[in-house]
């Protein structure tokens, strides 16, 4: 039992917690209350339990129309089930706990928020796959699945955050817009990630080694950019955040 295996244990939390710990450095302007990161590390979790629920119905709903060994099933399965209702639980969450959190006064925020949720997420599902497979699957998810939610959330906190700062300079049909970016974009990629990994074809496996690479790049590379450039979300004369 991995609650019985301190090895095991820290071979399904503490990559987690390295990204966790990488990005909150990350934020330059102002550091979030511990609170607030815990909570949202937290709420990471409950998505977990929101998205188990989501996939189950969508499988179940699928498996009534097409056959499970065909593609177009496992088309619909990984960009549209799974992604959605995994990426889907954890910006709900985001955007209920933070949105309108005071904290939220930095462009970057945003990422920072979503990369803490998804990372609970990530943790809490690491923490069941090794439970059942053991320290060989710790080792593979620790430099796959982990460091793929926390791309996924990267993604999902830039639009967030750029969302965040339109509603506040009260553009907001272009901050609905950005919201809606901060959905699709990491739940395609997602969907993508997922689909190629379980697709039993050599070729589609160096698709998902190049895949995997190219997002993690560019995850990193956003992060700095965000980072280097983020500014406070001022109040201007009417009183709208800008």
């Amino acid at each position: 039992m991995i609650y019985a295996n301190p090895i095991l244990i820290a071979a399904a939390v503490i990559p987690a917690i390295v990204l966790l710990v990488r990005v909150e450095k990350a934020d330059r302007l102002e550091k979030e209350s511990r609170r607030l990161l815990l909570s949202l590390v937290i709420f990471g979790i409950a998505a977990t339990v929101i998205a188990s629920l989501g996939e189950r119905i969508g499988i179940a709903l699928l498996g009534s129309l097409f056959d499970e060994n065909s593609t177009i099933f496992n088309v619909l399965l990984y960009f549209g089930v799974v992604a959605f209702s995994e990426e889907g639980a954890k910006y709900v969450l985001l955007k209920r706990k933070t949105w309108n959190n005071p904290e939220f006064n930095c462009q970057f925020d945003g990422v920072v928020y979503s990369v803490f949720v998804s990372l609970g997420f990530a943790l809490w599902e690491n923490i069941g796959y090794v439970a059942m497979y053991g320290l060989s699957t710790a080792l593979v998810r620790a430099v796959t699945a982990v460091p793929g939610h926390a791309c996924f959330g990267v993604f999902m906190g830039a639009w967030y955050g750029m969302a965040k700062r339109r509603e506040g300079a009260g553009d907001y049909e272009g901050s609905a817009s950005l919201r809606c970016r901060a959905l699709l974009v990491p739940a395609l990629l997602h969907g993508f990630y997922d689909f190629t990994a379980t697709f039993e074809n050599v070729n589609m496996g160096w698709i998902f080694l190049v895949f995997v690479i190219a997002m993690f790049l560019a995850a990193n590379r956003l992060v700095k950019r965000l980072s280097a450039n983020d500014v406070y979300i001022e109040r201007n004369r009417f009183g709208f955040w800008i």
